[in-house]
């Protein structure tokens, strides 16, 4: 089951579904989420082997599309889907197999397609802090700097960091184990109809030109649209260009 946070009341408006990538949490899009639910509820999840969702032995895009099916079923059966990265991934993988829950669709910075990076070097550098040394965040972060030289990225992956538990809020053993599948695409097969939007960061490399057919042949609505200034974290570098893009194509407000 996945652990999901409310902002906003009900409309008559179906309300926006929000998917954080790998390493994420439904906290990181509080602000956001609060921001753009003036008009409908916005629902946060957590995804499964993140934050305090369920821990399960398998991390697939199916096995995420349907977490969030389960969650739109139980939010009125249809909403509005944005994912961002790894959760963009899933929302497409969502429209795919489950359209009918799909109103429309945002993907932030991410295309339906195999990617050559790995995520595996933050895994480690998650692995080697010794966490009963731990204080305070400062302590964590002065370890994890040892081995992640990006103060923003140290950041981030902090937010997951239970500092009184001592533990991490990542089922690190089946994210290194479905590191592949997360990295890749699989073939679902259909389209989506609706209405897509594919917002990624100018200066993110995440979604280029040649992807624009594969993008098109699963989505062949797809817009897309680039957010200036703005990097694989597009949210955080720009968060109200974002938040005026996601409402701007959603119809919140």
């Amino acid at each position: 089951m996945l652990r999901i946070l409310t902002e906003g009341e009900d409309t008559a408006h179906p309300p926006i579904v929000i998917a954080h990538g790998l390493f994420g949490s439904a906290r990181n899009w509080g602000v956001i989420a609060k921001r753009l639910s003036g008009s409908r509820r916005v629902i946060t999840v957590d995804m499964r082997n993140h934050g305090d969702s369920d821990w399960t032995g398998s991390h697939t895009y199916p096995d995420l599309a349907e977490d969030l099916a389960e969650v739109i079923t139980g939010a009125g059966g249809q909403a509005d889907v944005l994912g961002h990265s790894m959760g963009g991934k899933a929302a497409m993988a969502l429209a795919l197999l489950h359209p009918g829950a799909v109103r429309r669709l945002i993907v932030a910075d991410i295309a339906p397609v195999a990617y050559g990076h790995t995520q595996q070097h933050l895994i480690d550098a998650m692995r080697r802090m010794d966490l009963a040394c731990v204080e305070t965040r400062g302590d964590a972060d002065r370890q994890l700097a040892a081995h992640v030289a990006e103060a923003g990225v140290r950041a981030f992956l902090l937010q997951s960091l239970d500092v009184k538990g001592r533990r991490w809020r990542f089922n690190l053993d089946v994210l290194e184990r479905f590191m592949p599948e997360i990295l890749g695409w699989p073939d679902l097969g259909g389209q989506f109809d609706g209405p897509t939007l594919i917002l990624s960061g100018a200066l993110s490399d995440y979604v280029r030109p040649e992807h624009r057919p594969s993008i098109k042949a699963l989505f062949p609505q797809a817009r897309f649209a680039k957010i200036p200034g703005a990097g694989h974290w597009l949210h955080a570098d720009r968060p109200r260009e974002f938040e005026a893009a996601v409402a701007a194509f959603s119809g919140v407000g």
